[in-house]
Formats: structure tokens, C-alpha cells, sequence
């Protein structure tokens, strides 16, 4: 198990010709909201469908399935009326295109009124946060009163398309309207025109795989493999713990269609060792790289669902919520040497929306895209010399505890869909508020882009 004091240790004295100082933007919700509108929006519940490694159980499926299924799981676990749901929003990254918008492609095969509008964002790891968030934002427009937010991603089959130039000859057949003219176009066919483009977890703007970020992130921060592998197994321990005590309660069994036996636990949680974790090769940068297939998260399949309301509605509905959800902000990076920093900036920021300091928050759940980036992103928070020089603070924003982190698991463990991992997040921490008798929860995640997103929830009286 990482002790405390190895995971973390302040980055010191930390001297680079690489470009941090970049100017970060900030989008948040308004300190003055709630103020202005009168309207308090609660989270009544969460669901989600196990989250499971690609190619596994869900294999044969379509995302629009899984995402369904999380749609019907919050109708089964609070009850509420589809007639009562004013609009559904979910977030997707690998989209499918045959379902571009998946959230009205869901709702309808799940049963849902085709009165009920829904619409689909993308915004790469954090695109359920942006779900919430813009369902927050219609309700305090008043626009809305009851929604459901949501986020699927399904790596079993991803969207393999032609290359371009075959892509090219494709669309020029039609077009070509004798027999010689057809022929001409075959003929000109050759191997290379048959090479497929895979979607790659890459940055457009820098063409770097986020895998490569994250081991240029930990190279910086100083971040070890020792303390890498042994905040995966951290991880895996704790989620393996909350699997057996019945933690996870926003899992839903899924009965797939032709399969005996439903699926009840997300299949990713694995309890190793660190001589098994040492023996594992670098995955992205040989051989001197320090992430591997144990200290990352997985592909995964998966989908998640959240029930929203504004506070006045839920309680003529006669439903009791679980948590208020409070600010929330989402920041913007240099996606090339901060692409996995969100946490770093979205943390303090929405602590001032909220008017809270960082000992005012008594559970957080912060997303595990690497055990590295995480790291890197604790020993930021951690230390004067970034807060200062790089942040533009006039001190650091302060060190997370541990004994607060993550402590039902994380997306190393669980599972990381990449639009469904925000859900997750925001369900997770509003239990465990419950659960452990507190107040204030915090909420952070990376994305590519070299965007991050911060929410702060407060546990809902429990009189």
C-alpha cells in the first residue's frame, strides 16, 4: 500500500525549460446563482450499468444499448415517471455514426415520450460532467425542472474508417458512370488505399498520445513507478473493498440479451502485487517509461445516469435527494505540457466560487486517468513553487488527504468509459458523503484538450 508520506511529497525545487506558465481560462457557475434564481438543483440518485473491460461482456452490443439500460436503471432505482422528465443529455467521446445523437437514440429505444428533447455533448473525459452542467444551467434558466444526465462510451467497437485517399475513390464512384469509367477507378486501386485509420486517444494539436503526456507529467513532477504502481494497487483495493461491502450501489445487474447470467460487477477490479506490477513493461515511452497497462486505466465499456431536479420539484414529487449540487467550473490548459493538470487549476477556483478552503471539503473523488497523472497533479497542488511560478498564486493550493481520496476506488479500478466517468464521480461522491457522515464534497477530472472541471456537492439535510 503507497504510504502517505511517498505519495504525497511536495514537488520541490522543480526547474524545467518546458512551457507551464500558460494563461488559463475559466468557465464557471456564477458564485451568485443560486441568489439570482431562488432554485436550489439536487441530485436525487445515480445508476449506471458495471463497467466492464472492452471486448468483454458487452462485446456484441451497441453503446446506444448500454446507455438505455442506465436510463431505465434510474427510472427502476427512484421510481420517478418517464411523463415527469422534461429533457435528457448525455455525454459521449467515440461516438457511433449511426447513433451521432445518442441520447435521443437511447431515450426512444428505452421508452421514453419522443416529446422529451435530448441532445448529446462531447467533451472528451469530463462530457457527463458538461451533461450535468448544462442540465443545471436550463434548470436555473428555467427552462427545465427534471432531467437526466448521462454519458456512455463503448471501446468494444470503435469507428474504423477508410483512409482518405480510399475515402476519395469511394466517393467519386457514384459518379462514374460507364462501365470503362468504373473499372478505371478499380484499377487504380492499390494496398496502401486499404490501410484503415484507427482512432487514436491523441491530441489533434500536438498529435501526442495522452499516454505520452502523462509520462512527460510524471517525468516533471518526479512522480516514480514505485508510487505509480503503488497507488494503482491502492486503487484496485479499495474498489475490490467497496465491491464486497456493498458500496456500489449505483450498479444495476445488466441481463444481456442471449446471455445466461447478468452482469453484476464492473469486471476491471484486480488486486495485484507490486513484484506482479513491477514485471510489466512501459507501455508508451521504451523503456525508459514509467506507465504501464497496470497504472493506467483501461478501455472500458460502459454507461451512467443521473437523476436531476430542482430542489422544489423533488419534494412535491415526494422524492428525497441525496446531495445539492453546488458550483462548478471547468478550466482550460496548454494541452501540450499541462494536458492532464485540470484538477490542478479546477480545484482552486471552484473552492473560491464556493467560498470554501480545501480543509472545508470532507470527501473527494478526483478522476484516476493514470495513476501518474493523478500523482503529478497532488505534488502541483502540493508545492509553492508551482502555485507561485507557474499559477501566478501567491501560495500553493494545499495538500489533498489521503485519507479522503478516492477511498471507494477510481477509474483505475472501476473503469474509466470516457463519457461516463463524470456520472460516476458525482454519484460516487454524494454517497459517500452519506455514507461517512459529512458535508462537503469535491469532484475534479482531467480531459483532453487540456481542459479540467471542478463541482462542489453538499450532502442534503438528512431532516
Amino acid at each position: 500500500m503507497a504510504s502517505r508520506t511517498l505519495i504525497s511529497t511536495a514537488f520541490k525545487g522543480y526547474k524545467t525549460q518546458q512551457v507551464f506558465g500558460v494563461a488559463t481560462r475559466c468557465f464557471s457557475a456564477s458564485a451568485s446563482l443560486k441568489q439570482k434564481s431562488g432554485k436550489n438543483i439536487v441530485l436525487v440518485d445515480g445508476a449506471r450499468v458495471p463497467f466492464c473491460v472492452s471486448g468483454t461482456e458487452y462485446k456484441n452490443l451497441m453503446p446506444h444499448d448500454l446507455q438505455r439500460e442506465a436510463l431505465l436503471g434510474i427510472l427502476k432505482k427512484t421510481g420517478v415517471s418517464q411523463d415527469d422528465i422534461d429533457y435528457v443529455c448525455i455525454g459521449t467521446v467515440i461516438q457511433e455514426a449511426r447513433t451521432t445523437n445518442i441520447a435521443r437514440e437511447a431515450m426512444l429505444s428505452a421508452g421514453f415520450s419522443d416529446r422529451i428533447p435530448a441532445h448529446t455533448v462531447t467533451m472528451a473525459c469530463i462530457s457527463s460532467n458538461q451533461a450535468i452542467a448544462t442540465m443545471i444551467g436550463f434548470m436555473q434558466a428555467g427552462m427545465i425542472d427534471t432531467a437526466i444526465a448521462g454519458g456512455v462510451d463503448f471501446m468494444s467497437d470503435v469507428p474504423i474508417k477508410f483512409n482518405r485517399s480510399m475515402r476519395g475513390k469511394m466517393m467519386q464512384m457514384p459518379k462514374a458512370k460507364t462501365m470503362g469509367a468504373k473499372l478505371g477507378l478499380l484499377a487504380s486501386l492499390r494496398p496502401k488505399h486499404l490501410v484503415p485509420e484507427l482512432p487514436a486517444i491523441a491530441e489533434f494539436s500536438t498529435n501526442e498520445t495522452m499516454g505520452h503526456s502523462a509520462d512527460r507529467l510524471c517525468t516533471a513532477f518526479k512522480v516514480s513507478r514505485q508510487e505509480q504502481d503503488e497507488f494503482g494497487i491502492r486503487s484496485h483495493t479499495f474498489a475490490k473493498k467497496a465491491q464486497d461491502a456493498g458500496l456500489l450501489d449505483d450498479v444495476l445487474p445488466y441481463k444481456v440479451p442471449g446471455v445466461a447470467n447478468p452482469v453484476t460487477l464492473d469486471n476491471g477490479v484486480r488486486v495485484s502485487t507490486m513484484e506482479q506490477m513491477a514485471k510489466l513493461k512501459p507501455a508508451f515511452i521504451k523503456p525508459h517509461g514509467t506507465i504501464t497497462a497496470a497504472n493506467a486505466s483501461f478501455l472500458t465499456d460502459g454507461a451512467s445516469a443521473v437523476l436531476l431536479m430542482t430542489e422544489e420539484k423533488a419534494l412535491k414529487l415526494g422524492f428525497k435527494p441525496k446531495a445539492y449540487l453546488r458550483e462548478f467550473t471547468f478550466v482550460a490548459i496548454d494541452p501540450k505540457d499541462q494536458l492532464l493538470l485540470g484538477p490542478t487549476y479546477a480545484v482552486p477556483d471552484v473552492l473560491n466560487k464556493a467560498g470554501l478552503k480545501l480543509s472545508d471539503v470532507d470527501v473527494f473523488e478526483i478522476h484516476e486517468a493514470f495513476a501518474g497523472q493523478i500523482l503529478a497533479n497532488l505534488k502541483a497542488m502540493d508545492s509553492d513553487w508551482f502555485g507561485k511560478n507557474v499559477m501566478g498564486r501567491k501560495e500553493k493550493v494545499g495538500q489533498i488527504p489521503m485519507e479522503k481520496l478516492n477511498l471507494w476506488g477510481g477509474s483505475l479500478s472501476i473503469g474509466h468509459p470516457f463519457g461516463a466517468t463524470g456520472c460516476r464521480l458525482v454519484t460516487t461522491a454524494a454517497n459517500r458523503l452519506i455514507k461517512e457522515d459529512k458535508n462537503v464534497a469535491l469532484v475534479a477530472a482531467c480531459a483532453a484538450g487540456g481542459h479540467g472541471h471542478g463541482m462542489i456537492i453538499e450532502r442534503y439535510p438528512s431532516k
